[in-house]
């Protein structure tokens, strides 16, 4: 049953483990209905559509992932410490129920989306991009990092590997083959007296 939260928040909730662990053509309101005790008619109440709700949820997670990219610029001057918590917020999604990062999920089903979900998925994207880019230009500014080309090329390969590292290391059923590359990656990008001091 649903306690302590709103009814809107639980079936949020419960969508979210269901697409991060299912995806999104993979569930039903039933499920969620059966998942929280409630009838299948309280969810349409405050959701009326399914596109609908993965668009609220979209946009939610968009929201709390760029507030947990604010609050690690906010407690972390070093930029090689602000990729290493980024990359700890995938390994802490991934930990729970080997769960992939939604917005990663959702974009592996991106032409059945409804517009109002793909929209949200894609802004979180370029969000989560545009962090990036300004975390690797100050890093490498800085001479915490060492790389050539533009810093968005990075951007994309250090993203891109993270989503598919969750994806492999989910495959494997091996949680710690997601740690090893991240790290990995990331001490690479350090300048060469950097990585020779280790």
């Amino acid at each position: 049953m649903v306690q302590n939260k709103s009814t809107a928040d639980a079936i949020l909730d419960a969508a979210q483990r269901l697409i991060q662990t299912r995806g999104y053509n993979a569930f039903s309101y039933r499920d969620i209905a059966q998942a929280l005790g409630i009838r299948s008619a309280s969810i349409h109440y405050h959701f009326p559509t399914k596109t609908d709700l993965g668009a609220r949820l979209a946009a939610r997670y968009r929201r709390l992932f760029r507030a947990e990219l604010d609050a690690i610029v906010e407690g972390e001057p070093d930029a090689v410490e602000r990729l290493l918590k980024f990359a700890d917020l995938f390994q802490q999604t991934f930990e729970v129920e080997s769960r992939l990062c939604l917005c990663g999920m959702l974009s592996a089903e991106i032409a059945t989306l409804p517009e109002g979900v793909a929209a949200e998925v894609e802004g979180f994207f370029r969000d989560t991009e545009a962090w990036l880019v300004a975390v690797l230009e100050e890093g490498r500014k800085a001479k915490r990092f060492s790389f050539s080309g533009p810093a968005k090329e990075q951007a994309r390969l250090l993203l891109a590997l993270l989503e598919g590292a969750m994806v492999v290391a989910r495959g494997l059923r091996d949680r710690a083959h997601f740690r090893s590359m991240a790290g990995n990656y990331i001490a690479q990008m350090k300048p060469q007296t950097a990585r020779a001091a280790r």
